[in-house]
């Protein structure tokens, strides 16, 4: 993938919602998909690109081969890979690999969150709502849906700076080691979604609805806050504020 990183590639649509795939993206699919069902012949697995094998499993692969395809197609050095393993449709294992910085995430289970098998933890420093960095995800065809626009807004006026790149796994990434404050992920889907929530509650952090209730199971295009518990409350506050509001701010 890295050597492909600014070379010619084959790039075209794919679905209605104007999103890419590239030669990479079926490329380092098939070495993924060779090594797991090698492997574990007899699991489910659902892929970007080639959708679900059809096997029946309580064992779940979910492998994004390329998270950030459109930031690869425009020469932006902000993707990576992303697998995750379900069991009875809960996350045990999460692997996330940024080839440009040669980073590889791996989270278990029980057993942590780790980069290049160093531990690391979710940020616990206190800060008041205005000092909060916070990331915004949200799914392919949320675009101009007015809720989402008057929440992305509110959440960019009343924090110190809200991110967006294109490419999940990344923030989810950011958040776990604590370079981040928080996550806000509307209505969004995925196959990179449960590698980022399981790297992020391995490290200490929460998972949790616009309600506040805990999340550890797959959804339906989830709408989700994660952040580290002592930041909850300011999450929610900044959230639900956002939806109470009618019109976007001009």
């Amino acid at each position: 993938m890295k050597r492909q990183f600014l070379q010619p590639s084959f790039v075209h649509e794919k679905g209605n919602d104007g999103d890419l795939v590239t030669n990479v993206d079926f490329e380092c699919e098939r070495i993924i998909l060779q090594q797991i069902t090698g492997t574990f012949p007899t699991h489910q697995i659902q892929s970007e690109e080639i959708g679900d094998n059809g096997h029946e499993s309580e064992w779940l692969w979910l492998i994004d081969p390329l998270d950030g395809t459109n930031n690869f197609a425009l020469d932006l050095p902000l993707f990576s890979v992303s697998i995750s393993l379900m069991h009875k449709k809960k996350a045990v294992l999460s692997v996330i690999y940024e080839p440009m910085v040669d980073q590889l995430y791996c989270a278990i289970e029980g057993e942590g969150s780790y980069v290049n098998k160093e531990r690391f933890t979710i940020s616990r420093t206190e800060k008041e709502l205005r000092q909060l960095s916070v990331a915004w995800i949200q799914g392919h065809h949320v675009q101009r849906t007015k809720e989402a626009v008057v929440l992305r807004q509110h959440i960019d006026t009343y924090c110190k700076r809200m991110i967006r790149t294109w490419a999940p796994t990344l923030v989810w990434n950011m958040l776990a080691k604590g370079k981040l404050d928080g996550i806000v992920l509307y209505d969004s889907e995925g196959y990179d979604l449960y590698s980022g929530m399981l790297m992020v509650k391995e490290a200490g952090g929460e998972i949790i609805d616009f309600d506040g209730r805990d999340v550890s199971q797959m959804l339906s295009r989830p709408t989700l806050i994660a952040c580290h518990t002592n930041k909850k409350s300011q999450m929610l506050q900044l959230v639900n504020e956002g939806l109470r509001s009618k019109e976007p701010i001009r």
